[in-house]
């Protein structure tokens, strides 16, 4: 019992190495705080719009409005990152999603929707500046060594609260207030993570290289990092399955496993498996090369969506959610720090936006990809395609990739 406490309190030491870091408390401050006014609203915003209208169409297309932007925007988005100070990009980001979400106080009928989704786009936008500045400024801040997997997985277990924490507590605070009450803490985190960050220090290495940034450049970089070329194709069939997977999980709860309750125990038990997977993934991402981390959580990914799909109880159900989210979390986070540790970070804004935009895109294919395949074969027959999809890009990642472009990562992490 007494060795178990002591592995627990190191591990818990080791994750909170980086949150020793002035700087990096305030971002992630900034960061935790913003992200949980923009999910208050995960809920209440379609749940807004299909009181507005009654319609499928119109509340299926608040998804639509915040996906173009990474789609359309990222790689340009990288490139302003790389070129301008990352620090005075975040805080712009925040203020004009400050500002952009307030349109949606004047959507108050019909005919005003699209005030929403007008907010909902300049909304995504700041985000498309925010997400490649705020990764390539955490390896200035927290070096790319031991801290650097300590803050990756410190915000990931955030990330995992607070999906898990933020969408029921809007649509609580909606019920008991107003839509319009959300959206002014939404104004407020925003503002509040500007100000944390203008409280961090101005550091060189936030402001991009002075010479000509262009995207041909991020494109040339990319091509000459062999583990950056392997990885985007890898997260983006992940990212695909599991999207199609994550739309056929109502259809599925409601025909398998009893109703919408059963369906909140499940997401439940995803958080709670995220969580488990930003501790477990700040000791392995040290110890353990990228190829072989990510196929193993990929392929275990793959096995547990397999099992949950094929569940009639939650006795099944649940550990397999609680899987899915621990190796989903594992998933990742391996990349994003792989990229961190070997992209020069002059470049890092570039690469990390042409990651993002990749993500965006295989996200939405896969969401209409499943319901899609499960209603012209079957839902059976979607599961399974997905999960051999996973599967095999998981055997796919085992290919070894140039070892002259990933250090050592226990070298780095010493």
């Amino acid at each position: 019992m007494a060795i178990l406490f002591c592995q627990d309190y190191y591990l818990g030491v080791a994750v909170l190495e980086a949150f020793k870091i002035r700087d990096f408390r305030l971002l992630w401050t900034g960061r935790t705080v913003s992200l949980l006014g923009s999910w208050l609203l995960v809920i209440a915003i379609p749940a807004h719009v299909y009181a507005l209208t009654g319609s499928l169409l119109a509340t299926g297309l608040t998804l639509v409005a915040e996906y173009l932007p990474p789609l359309l925007l990222g790689p340009i988005a990288g490139v302003l990152t790389d070129r301008w100070d990352r620090r005075r990009v975040m805080i712009a980001a925040d203020l004009f999603r400050a500002f952009a979400v307030t349109l949606m106080l004047f959507a108050t009928a019909g005919h005003s929707l699209w005030l929403v989704y007008a907010a909902l786009i300049a909304e995504s936008t700041g985000a498309v500046l925010f997400r490649p500045a705020a990764q390539a400024h955490i390896p200035v801040v927290v070096g790319t060594g031991s801290g650097l997997s300590s803050a990756n997985s410190l915000n990931a277990f955030t990330d995992g609260t607070v999906r898990l924490v933020a969408p029921p507590l809007g649509a609580a605070i909606m019920t008991l207030t107003s839509f319009q009450a959300l959206i002014w803490i939404d104004v407020a985190s925003y503002l509040v993570s500007a100000a944390a960050i203008a409280l961090t220090t101005r550091r060189q290495g936030s402001a991009g290289k002075r010479a000509p940034v262009d995207l041909a450049g991020g494109w040339k970089v990319l091509r000459s990092l062999p583990i950056a070329v392997a990885l985007l194709p890898l997260t983006a069939i992940f990212l695909a399955a599991n999207a199609s997977l994550s739309a056929l999980l109502v259809p599925f709860g409601i025909q398998e496993l009893g109703g919408t309750e059963q369906i909140g125990l499940v997401v439940s038990a995803l958080g709670v498996g995220f969580l488990l997977g930003a501790v477990a993934i700040r000791r392995l991402v040290d110890r353990v090369q990228p190829r072989y981390l990510l196929a193993a959580s990929q392929l275990a990914t793959a096995v547990a969506f397999f099992v949950l799909f094929n569940s009639t109880s939650l006795v099944v159900a649940l550990p397999a959610a609680v899987a899915i989210g621990m190796f989903g979390s594992m998933t990742l986070v391996t990349p994003q720090t792989a990229l961190q540790r070997v992209v020069p970070n002059e470049a890092l804004g570039r690469i990390s936006a042409v990651f993002l935009s990749a993500e965006a895109l295989a996200t939405l294919i896969g969401a209409l990809a499943g319901p899609l395949l499960a209603q012209t074969l079957s839902l059976s027959a979607a599961v399974v395609v997905a999960c051999v999809v996973t599967a095999g890009g998981a055997l796919a990642g085992l290919v070894p990739w140039d070892r002259t472009a990933t250090p050592d990562v226990l070298a780095r992490a010493e």
